[in-house]
């Protein structure tokens, strides 16, 4: 009987797939991690500038922009928060940060000093965000883990069984 011939190791299989993935997938935790710090920094440094526009003379205008930007920030770090708990980018808050971003920069801005042509862009991208809101929940979660709209899920499939 013959032997097989022995094929010389793959440099790729050499290097262990699993230990290989494992120490990339920490190397980007710990890259998010770090984004999630920087992040909680710069939230800190922007509430200590309300607090320092809250004192007289107060520029309402000013503050608003301010605490929507923090707003921002903060639904930013929710969003890092599920991918290091989920290893996942969740869809349902990556859509409400842009959201709320579009509607920080009209309330900025000044719905009248908006041209009307960028106000009908930003009516159609929020037209947009929203269906995709609305998709989102009757999408199966792809994931186990935590999930945002989980809530919105088990609703429909119970509907869905009584049917």
């Amino acid at each position: 009987m013959q032997q097989p011939l022995k094929t010389p190791l793959n440099l790729y299989e050499a290097l262990n797939r699993n230990l290989l993935v494992r120490s990339l997938e920490t190397v980007q935790d710990l890259i998010v991690v770090s984004l999630c710090i920087g992040l909680f920094c710069v939230m800190m440094i922007q509430l200590r500038g309300i607090f320092y526009l809250m004192l007289p003379p107060l520029n309402f205008h000013e503050v608003t922009a301010d605490i929507l930007f923090l707003l921002i920030l903060v639904e930013l770090f929710r969003l890092l928060i599920i991918y290091l708990q989920e290893q996942r980018v969740s869809i349902g808050v990556a859509v409400e940060v842009s959201i709320v971003s579009v509607l920080r920069e009209v309330i900025v801005r000044g719905v009248l000093e908006v041209p009307w042509n960028q106000m009908l862009a930003a009516c159609a991208f929020l037209l947009v965000l929203a269906a995709l809101l609305i998709v989102r929940v009757w999408i199966p979660p792809t994931f186990e883990g935590i999930d945002p709209e989980q809530r919105y899920v088990k609703h429909y499939q119970v509907e869905k069984g009584e049917s």
